[in-house]
Formats: C-alpha cells, sequence, structure tokens
C-alpha cells in the first residue's frame, strides 16, 4: 500500500469518527439543556449554543490554516484531534449552560480535524487520484453523520446523555492516535515567511480563481442550509405521527447520507476525468431540482425516495468545491486555503438557517424549498458564468 493510500485510509477513520461523534452529541444538546435545569428560554440557549461554535470556527479557521502551512498539516490535525475529545469529555461534567456555552466556543476555536485531513490529503495525493480521495473523505464525514446519532441516542438510552458526551471523546482520542502513529506526511514544504492571518486573506485575495471558489463555497451552504429549520416540522407534517416523529425525521434524514455513501465515490471518479468543475454543476443541478420536486409529494414514502435522489446529486457538490480549491492554490498555500475556505463554508452555515426560519414563518414551508432550490440553482448558474470569465481549473502556473 502506498503512503497516500495508507494516509487517505487512516484519514477516513479519523474522519468517520470525528463526525460520528460531532453528529452523537450535537443532536442532543437541547435536551441536554433540559437534563441541566434549563427550564426557561430553552430555544434561545439552544440557538445561541449551535451558532457560537459556528461564529468562533469562522474566526479562528483561518489561523489554524497558517499554523498549518508553517508547521505542517498533521501536527494541527492531532491538536484539533486532542482538544475536540478532551472538549467532549469535559462537556459530561457541565452543571450549568454558561459552561456548556463556553466549552462550545473553545470547540469552535479550536476545531479543525476534518478541514486539516483534508488539506492533507489534498495535498499528498497523487493528481489523478485527487477527485477520488476527497470523494472518499466525503463518504466518510457522510457515514459519520449516519452513524453518531444512532450511537448517541443509543449510549444515551442506555445510561445518559453525560455518558454519551463523554464516549464521543473517547472516540475523537483513539482516531487521533490512529493519526499520530501512523500518518506520515511525506514531502511538505514549509511556506515561505511569516504566516499570519491578513497574510494569508492577502494572498487569497490575489488569487481570483480562489475567491470564486470561496463564493461558491458560501452560496452552497447558505443554500441548502435555508431548509434545514424547517425540514423537520415538514417531516412530521407530512409524517402523520407525531410520536414517531423524531425517528421519522431521523430515518429521513439520514437517507441523504446513504445516497452520500454509495454516490460520492463515483462522483469523485468522474471529476478526475471531466473536472470538479462540470461535477459542481452536475450536483448544483440535481441538488436545486431535488429540493424542488419535493414540494410536489405529501406523503413521506415519496417524500423519502425524492430525499434520497436529492442526496445522490448534491453529495457531488463540496468534494468539488475542495477539489477546486486544490486546483487554483499553491501546495505551500493549501492548509491556509482549506481553512479560509471552511470560514466561508461556516459563514453560509450561519446565516442559512436564519434566512430558511424567517422565510417559513412569514410564509409556507413549502416556501423555503421554492427558495433552497432556486438558490441552487442560481448558484448553478454563476459557476457556469465564473467558468466562462475565470477558468475555474486552469494550472496553478496560470493563475
Amino acid at each position: 500500500m502506498e503512503n497516500w493510500q495508507k494516509n487517505l485510509l487512516i484519514l477516513w477513520i479519523g474522519s468517520l469518527v470525528t463526525s460520528a461523534s460531532y453528529s452523537m452529541v450535537i443532536p442532543f444538546l437541547p435536551l441536554f439543556l433540559l437534563q441541566i435545569g434549563v427550564k426557561h428560554h430553552t430555544e434561545m440557549w439552544s440557538g445561541l449554543l449551535f451558532s457560537a461554535a459556528f461564529l468562533a470556527g469562522a474566526v479562528a479557521s483561518p489561523f489554524w490554516g497558517a499554523v498549518a502551512d508553517k508547521y505542517g498539516r498533521k501536527p494541527m490535525i492531532i491538536r484539533a484531534g486532542i482538544a475536540l475529545g478532551l472538549i467532549y469529555f469535559l462537556t459530561a461534567f457541565v452543571t450549568n449552560p454558561y459552561e456548556l456555552l463556553i466549552l462550545r466556543v473553545m470547540q469552535g476555536l479550536l476545531s479543525g480535524y476534518i478541514p486539516g485531513a483534508i488539506a492533507l490529503v489534498g495535498t499528498s495525493t497523487p493528481e489523478n487520484k485527487i477527485g477520488y480521495a476527497l470523494a472518499m473523505i466525503s463518504t466518510a464525514t457522510s457515514s459519520g453523520g449516519i452513524i453518531g446519532p444512532l450511537l448517541g441516542g443509543g449510549i444515551s438510552k442506555l445510561l445518559d446523555n453525560r455518558m454519551a458526551f463523554g464516549s464521543a471523546g473517547v472516540l475523537v482520542f483513539l482516531s487521533t492516535l490512529l493519526v499520530i502513529f501512523f500518518v506520515k506526511e511525506e514531502g511538505f514544504v514549509p511556506s515561505k515567511g511569516k504566516s499570519t492571518v491578513f497574510g494569508a486573506i492577502g494572498v487569497a485575495a490575489q488569487n481570483r480563481t480562489f475567491m470564486f471558489v470561496m463564493l461558491l463555497t458560501i452560496l452552497t451552504s447558505f443554500s441548502v442550509m435555508t431548509i434545514e429549520p424547517v425540514l423537520p416540522l415538514y417531516i412530521v407534517q407530512i409524517g402523520g405521527s407525531v410520536n414517531n416523529a423524531s425517528l421519522l425525521a431521523g430515518i429521513v434524514f439520514s437517507l441523504a447520507g446513504i445516497a452520500s455513501v454509495l454516490f460520492a465515490p463515483q462522483w469523485g471518479k468522474l471529476s478526475s476525468k471531466v473536472g470538479f468543475r462540470y461535477v459542481l454543476m452536475i450536483g448544483l443541478l440535481g441538488g436545486g431540482l431535488g429540493n424542488l420536486a419535493q414540494i410536489l409529494f405529501h406523503n413521506i414514502w415519496g417524500f423519502s425516495i425524492v430525499r434520497f435522489m436529492f442526496g445522490a446529486f448534491f453529495c457531488a457538490v463540496f468534494p468539488a468545491l475542495n477539489g477546486l480549491v486544490v486546483r487554483s492554490t499553491q501546495s505551500d498555500f493549501r492548509g491556509r486555503a482549506f481553512s479560509l475556505n471552511q470560514t466561508a463554508n461556516q459563514l453560509g452555515t450561519m446565516f442559512g438557517p436564519i434566512v430558511g426560519g424567517a422565510v417559513g414563518g412569514a410564509y409556507t414551508i413549502h416556501s423555503v424549498f421554492w427558495v433552497t432550490g432556486l438558490l441552487l440553482l442560481l448558484t448553478m448558474g454563476f459557476t457556469y458564468w465564473v467558468d466562462k470569465i475565470s477558468p475555474l481549473e486552469k494550472s496553478v502556473a496560470e493563475e
């Protein structure tokens, strides 16, 4: 087994475990608030806990990217893994929402395991295998998103939420040990000069192609996240059973993840042949039409089938965007590039649900499906236009 293949295998396992540990605990935060005695303003606290980590992560990501380009991506993955494991473990012992909020902010400030893994894989993998490798990391995070809620829910039911938090911490520690002992970052060339956040932004600003890729990332994450606040409510509406709402929502949510596991590697292979930009446009087209098609189905079975088909196309999008980050930047800037792109992703993730919730509250849930679908189609059109005026996959030498 070649070194890049071994790195991919270990980081696939690590990304799977890290994603699973995240989804083991995050969906249960609102319930945990009730457990620690928060009886008033629970919704406010829940929203604050979710947004605090995203905001902190958006601020901190460029800094850790600069450090990664200076000292290596492997040390940054290890740092993030140890920090994340410790934070999850400490969460098991909190007694009030203020302690929980502090830990969530620290999680955002010190995170970066999966972006670091993507950067290392994107840098150490042979050019003709990058599409496949990035798609495999995407399947790992999707698989973790499916396994995590089931594992966390099972531990919470058998034991309690605190044990679920503690277990998540232990799992992340174990995945970090695998990186320490088995991942080898060969051929790493430290970035020249002093790496700073403002310096990274300055370098990025001079790379028009990369700036377009970040803008596409913001638009994509913003578009797809507009549906998140209302999707569980819609599933309850068409499912017809409030008693089974959590189970039903969990099953329907998992369908897109299952589709990603099945189809993302195929999109990755295709991107190596036809280019990331074409796969990105196909994914956005399928994602947009898939969201609009969900409006037509008012029973849970038809909706579930369309949801699966949406996942089969949309799983092509973020690996393609990551591939464009690789194609539009030089290797000694990749850590900062992926961190800046992560910041772009988190900004879209923060504001998308706010807009979706506002639209759903002012109009109907179907109106949010219209907004999400049309936004994804507009993003596809913007991608096509950008590629015409500034080719997204021209060589770095031409940049």
